[in-house]
Formats: structure tokens, C-alpha cells, sequence
């Protein structure tokens, strides 16, 4: 019933092959359990989700809201699929993504041959906002400085992964995914058995697991913690969400004390010597000693304890370089330079406007491009070129002749569509990116699926939840036995 006016478009959709074609192979028990439902038991299981993600305070903030800070976020409860082969070849994609990342971030802090070789000029590197040069040589646990990685994925119209941009700071949004799971399961657990999903609630042990890899001087049995701003941080759920079920403590600066180059908990019992933080702080906010003086959040003395090797920072100080989106532009160049291998998942084509040739290609095509300040996100500093009016563009054009440095441009992607359900309860294709979360300590470990995110408006581009967009479900199917 619900799927029949569905209209597939102009785009890649993910569910269905064609308006005419019927539901991919992959989609078809889902198809045919939701065409069973009638419009009174969506509308039961849809208000039951609500209710469990109102009562599990499952919430994000909106800052600058005048409507209040504090919203459920959306969920739809049609889940995304994604094939066995077609996840493999996603898991080998990040895998090699993070491991030439992590050699990279090592290099520039280092010997930087990179930039000797003429790989990445040296001035992208250095110019980059969240370049670190006062940790050159500083030694990190087993060199890895990307712990936690959320990488977004989008697909073009061929149904081609490329990755939009990688998430190497405080990446967020895990909660999410294993809320909706729950939700989900208890919604629809016959469906959910039959379609054999691949489990995601062992990624809270991979995490806690990953933090104890990268204890300082190899410690066993380390005391983790977790660093949050406070409770009117837009993420503030999932960290308290994420610190109970690692069985951690969620601890704010003044909970932390620096002395004689160690860090410690205040306890009822006394100081207790901390070895791992798991900061969702990030760098300029840790150390008022060091980086904002006007910082309240961060931890007197932590950079200390830090260069001296007692205090592990999950992820490491100076990983923003390569959140940088001019630095992304030279990811598949590092995969070949360090790695020796062609990208699995590639880039999504980009012009740098530093570069003279590229920067005019820009300016004579603003109208046509997605223009993208280097360090924002959130949706937040970008020109969709094709429907910004033509005093929007003419800011950009004057920022980027400002300062190019400061900005990238790509060709409009029409993301994938999903079909989802509308306010007035039909289905609707709306656009989907992907975001899967990485772990990388004593190994790399990908979680199976990640975050969906949805854009909830019409035709809109921008998923992100501070913009109108919601979530889905991710459910990565378990190889059959018979491939095995």
C-alpha cells in the first residue's frame, strides 16, 4: 500500500531499481513487511519510537533556536540496507582510509616526508587551522593519533560510494545508531530476525577496548575517562550515553587535576591517576595554560602530563589537519604514497581554490558548484551555487578571492534517495548520506552500518540534524552460509 504512488526520480534510489522495476533484491522482505502494515499500525509503531526516544532523553541541540535548545531527534522507521558484498568492500575502504591517515598525521609531525617528496605542498599543511606545530616529534601510543573516525559517505548516480569528507576530531552520532537499533528491534523484531542484520551493540566494547589499547607505556588495566563540556553541549546525550556503557566515568574539567606531570580524578576517595581521555573538548578548549586562557572546560596542566607521556588523548591533539577540507582533497594521494594502493572508495572530485587554474574554474562557475569553507561544517559555510541567489554568490566571491586558502568547490552530487515517511504519511524519496564509525588502536575495527542521516525537507541536500535532517537504521546484512 504505502510504496504504490512511490516515485524514484531523477535519482540513485536505494531501495528500488526503477519506477517500474520493483524493489532491489535486498529490499524485498522489507518492501513486502511494510505493505502489510496498515496507516493505523504505522502511525502505533511510529508514536511507540517517539515515546521510547522522548523517554530515553534521546536528544540534540540546537543552538540559536528561539523555539528551545533541547529536540528528539527524527527517526523514520523504514531502515536503510546494504548488502554483504557491498559492505565489504565499504570496510576495506575505511580501513585503508584511516591507516593512510594515521601514517600521514604521524609524518607531518614528524619527518614530513610527505611534503618533502612533493606530495601535499607544505603550505597547505602549515596554513591549515587546526595544524599543531608545537607537538612536532611528540611521541603518541603505537603512532596512532585517529582513534575515533566518522567518515561520510555519499552516492552518486550510478550508485557509486564516495566519501564526502572524513570526521577525525570529535566525530558524534554513534549514540544514535545504537538507539535506533534498539528502537527498531523492539518495533519490528520478525523482520529484523528474518533479514539476518548484522548486530552493532558490540561497539561500546570495541571503544572502551581501543582506549585501553592506546594506554600510555602499555598499561594494563588503565583508568579511562571521559571529557565533556557539560550538559548544554549539543552531543551531551551521547556522552553520557556512551560513558554508561563503556562503564566509565563522564567527568568535566574541574573534575580533573594536574600534578607533578600526571593527571587525576577527584573521587570521594581521593585522587585517582588518570591514563586515557576520551575528550570530546576540542584542541584550543583542553588547556588554558596552553591554547584559550578564557577556556573554562579544559584541565589546568593536562598539555604537560600529555608531552610527557603519563595521559593518553583519544583523539590525539592535531588530528583537525586532517579534517581540513583542502587537506581531504590529498587523501587519495596519501593512500598511494604511504600504502602503495589505488583508493577503494574515492573522493568526490574537488577544486582548490588556492591553485590559480582551479580558483578561476571556480569563480566562472560558482552558479554551478558547492562551495565549502575549509573548516566548517554542520552544513555551515557553504554556497549551494545552483540555487543560492546571486547576492549569496557574489559573498563567496569575494571571500574566496580573500582568502582562497580557506576554500574548496566539487560538482553538485545528487545524493542517493531513500523512500521515507512524510508528515502526512506517505512515502516520499528523501536524500541519504552515510556515516560509519572507525576504531583504530590495537586494530582497525569498523562498525557494521553507521549512522544514516536523512534529509527531512523536500528536495533539500543538507542531512544534518541542525538543519531539518533525521536518521534511519542501518542494517548490514550477514553474509549467507552458502558464500562463505
Amino acid at each position: 500500500m504505502f510504496f504504490d504512488q512511490y516515485n524514484c526520480g531523477k535519482f540513485f534510489d536505494e531501495m528500488f531499481a526503477g519506477d517500474s522495476q520493483g524493489p532491489r533484491e535486498h529490499y524485498r522482505v522489507v518492501r513486502d513487511r511494510f505493505r502489510e502494515l496498515t496507516e493505523d499500525d504505522l502511525d502505533a509503531k511510529r508514536r511507540r519510537l517517539d515515546r521510547s526516544f522522548l523517554e530515553h532523553g534521546i536528544t540534540f541541540t540546537v543552538y540559536g533556536d528561539d523555539d528551545g535548545t533541547e529536540r528528539i531527534f527524527p527517526f523514520d522507521p523504514l531502515p536503510r540496507v546494504i548488502p554483504a558484498d557491498e559492505w565489504e568492500k565499504i570496510e576495506n575502504g575505511l580501513i585503508q582510509r584511516i591507516t593512510a591517515l594515521n601514517h600521514f598525521l604521524y609524518d607531518i609531525y614528524h619527518e614530513e616526508k610527505i611534503i618533502q617528496d612533493g606530495i601535499i605542498p607544505e603550505h597547505v599543511i602549515k596554513s591549515a587551522e587546526h595544524y599543531r606545530p608545537e607537538f612536532r616529534g611528540l611521541k603518541v601510543p603505537r603512532d596512532i593519533y585517529i582513534h575515533i573516525c566518522g567518515t561520510d559517505l555519499i552516492r552518486d548516480d550510478d550508485g557509486n560510494y564516495l566519501v564526502l569528507e572524513d570526521n577525525g576530531r570529535c566525530p558524534s552520532g554513534v549514540s544514535y545508531v545504537l538507539e535506533n537499533r534498539t528502537a527498531l528491534k523492539r518495533a519490528f523484531p520478525r523482520l529484523y530476525q528474518r533479514m539476518q542484520v548484522e548486530p552493532v551493540d558490540g561497539y561500546t566494547a570495541a571503544l572502551l577496548r581501543t582506549l585501553q589499547d592506546v594506554a600510555p607505556h602499555g598499561k594494563s588495566d588503565p583508568m579511562c575517562v571521559l571529557l565533556t563540556p557539560g550538559v548544554y553541549n549539543s552531543a551531551y546525550f551521547e556522552h553520557t550515553f556512551l560513558a554508561r556503557r563503556m562503564g566509565i566515568e563522564i567527568v568535566e574539567g574541574r573534575d580533573l587535576i594536574a600534578s607533578d606531570g600526571f593527571i587525576y580524578m577527584r573521587t570521594t576517595k581521593g585522587l585517582v591517576q588518570v591514563d586515557v581521555i576520551y575528550r570530546r573538548i576540542d584542541d584550543e578548549f583542553l588547556d588554558p595554560t596552553v591554547f584559550r586562557e578564557d577556556s573554562a572546560l579544559g584541565v589546568p596542566g593536562l598539555i604537560e602530563a600529555y608531552r610527557r607521556g603519563n595521559v593518553t588523548l583519544a583523539n590525539a591533539i592535531g588530528t583537525g589537519v586532517a579534517d581540513d577540507k583542502v587537506t581531504y582533497a590529498y587523501v587519495p594521494d596519501m593512500i598511494r604514497y604511504y600504502l602503495d594502493q589505488e583508493p577503494i572508495l574515492p573522493n568526490v572530485q574537488t577544486y582548490l581554490a588556492w591553485d590559480d587554474n582551479d580558483r578561476k574554474y571556480i569563480l566562472e562557475n560558482l552558479d554551478k558548484l558547492v562551495v565549502k569553507a575549509a573548516n566548517e561544517s554542520g552544513g555551515y559555510g557553504m554556497l549551494m551555487g545552483p540555487t543560492a541567489a546571486a547576492e549569496e554568490r557574489e559573498q563567496f566571491r569575494r571571500r574566496i578571492e580573500e582568502t582562497p586558502r580557506n576554500y574548496i568547490a566539487q560538482p553538485v552530487v545528487n545524493l542517493s534517495r531513500h523512500p521515507t515517511f512524510c508528515e502526512d504519511g506517505r512515502i516520499e524519496g528523501r536524500h541519504v548520506d552515510l556515516r560509519p564509525f572507525v576504531l583504530s588502536g590495537d586494530r582497525v575495527t569498523v562498525m557494521p552500518g553507521g549512522l544514516t542521516r536523512v534529509a527531512l525537507k523536500k528536495d533539500s541536500l543538507v542531512v544534518n540534524s541542525s538543519q531539518g535532517g533525521g536518521s534511519k537504521d542501518t542494517w548490514v546484512l550477514k553474509r549467507r552460509q552458502e558464500e562463505d
